[in-house]
Parts: C-alpha cells; structure tokens; sequence
C-alpha cells in the first residue's frame, strides 16, 4: 500500500503508541483522524496542537469510544470530511494492572472489556463499509496478555478480563478478515512489554520494585523492552509490506512468551 493521499483513523491518539502511529501515519503523506477522550488531557491537548500545526487536513477528534453512537457520528464525520477510508489503527484499550487497582471491582471489569473489546468491534462495524469502498487495511492493536494472562511475572501488569479481552481480538481478526476480503486486509499485532505501553513511562511499571522489573526482562528472551521505533517498523511492514497477508496475528514481544522455557544443553547421550 502507497500511504501518500491516503485516510487514516488512528485510535487512542491522544499518548503513547497510537500517537506515534499517527504522526508516523502523516510524515509519510496520510491525512489521519486521531481519536482521545478525557483520560489523558495535557497529552491530548499536546497532540491536538501538535496536529494542527502541521496543516492540512488532519482531525482531533474527542470521543468516547465506549458509546456506539458516538462511534457512529464520528465515521459520518471522517466520511464527511475525507470521502474515504483506507487505514484503521484499532488501538482503543483500557488494562487494569493488579499491582496499580488490586481486587476486582464490576466497574473495573466492565471497562476492559468495553474499551479493549466492545469499542473496537463497533469502530470495526461502523468503518467497513468506508473501507470496502476504498480498499485497504486494519491493524488491531493486542497484547500478549491473551496469551499468558495473569500468569508469571506479567501477573503484575494483566489483569484477567484485560488478558480476556485480548485472547477475543485474536479471534475477532480472523473473522473480520473473512469479512472484509478480498479488498481489506486486517491483521492484528500483538504486543508486549512496552515504554509507555505496560513498561517504563506507566503507572504500573512505576509501582514494580527493580526485582519485579527485572524479572519480566529476565523473561523476554531479547532482554528488554520494546521502543517507539520497534512499534513502527512493524506499522510500516503491516501497511507498505505484507499485502498477501490477512487474518494473521503479528507477535511482537521480544520472546516474553517463549521466555519461561529455554532450551538446555545437548546432552552427551550414551
């Protein structure tokens, strides 16, 4: 996919990883819709003059992405103004660290599971027939949380309905794919411990003592982290690279979950 005219939607905008795909998305030639609400509002308001002071096109949008109708309005609103659409980035989610809430409370579960889940499945809905229209590709944003769960030292940082949530993106990928073939493509990339994302930069890191930090590197088989570029190299090989690629999941964790088991020496034998 040539990325240069292109439309993008860009979830989760306001901070982190989604607004590293968003500028990325514009330095290379989109005009991008770039999502937030009220939970980060000195980050969101960064972004949002960050946005306007490139010109153009680009739109902040506030949004509340629990609320199906507000997802409605906003891709009558992207089709109002860019006609098209041709990228989705389905990055909304919300993970309750154990180590930062402790005990479940039904408020805490209900909000993973509808931003997680439920809010990428109506953005989904509501943006296909906008993306069937112009052909292109979505890109779920997951967590290795659906694969090790509150299990081991990630045991911290994913809470259970979060690891849920994103066991169900997986499938949901798959379906979508079948969905939108043969002129959408959508992929899910499934990522694990990074800055500004479960890592360094959050709360939750923040909270684990250097022992508890240590032991989640310890695990990941590349012995870090994951960055900001890392993330989008991944981007750019899902968007520019991998057109006969869909309903596939790209894991990008650095070997977290093959960490607990390493292979031993070859044994002398008999």
């Amino acid at each position: 996919m040539e990325i240069r005219e292109k439309k993008a939607l860009v979830l989760g905008g306001g901070k982190g990883i989604g607004r590293d795909i968003g500028f990325f998305l514009a330095d290379q030639g989109a005009t991008v819709a770039m999502t937030y609400h009220d939970d980060w509002p000195d980050e969101s308001a960064a972004m949002c003059r960050q946005l306007e002071a490139l010109g153009g096109s680009h739109l902040a949008v506030k949004v509340d992405l629990r609320a199906p109708d507000q997802i409605q309005t906003l891709l009558r609103n992207i089709e109002a103004s860019f006609g098209e659409l041709h990228i989705l980035i389905n990055n909304i989610e919300r993970g309750g660290m154990p180590v930062v809430h402790g005990q479940y409370v039904p408020e805490q579960w209900t909000m993973e599971l509808e931003t997680t889940l439920m809010a990428k499945r109506w953005v989904f809905h509501h943006a296909l027939p906008l993306l069937k229209k112009s052909g292109g590709s979505v890109i779920n944003i997951s967590s290795i949380a659906g694969v090790v769960g509150r299990s081991g030292p990630a045991g911290m940082i994913f809470n259970d309905g979060y690891s849920a949530a994103n066991r169900a993106i997986s499938l949901l990928t798959e379906t979508w794919a079948r969905e939108g073939a043969p002129k959408v493509r959508v992929n899910e990339l499934m990522l694990g411990f990074f800055a500004g994302r479960h890592a360094e930069g959050t709360r939750g890191w923040g909270m684990l003592d250097r022992v508890q930090q240590q032991a989640i590197i310890d695990h990941t088989l590349l012995e870090r982290t994951g960055n900001r570029e890392d993330v989008l190299q991944a981007i750019r090989f899902l968007l520019f690279n991998a057109d006969f690629m869909t309903g596939s999941t790209l894991k990008l964790d650095g070997g977290y979950t093959l960490g607990a088991d390493r292979v031993p020496p070859m044994p002398e034998g008999v």
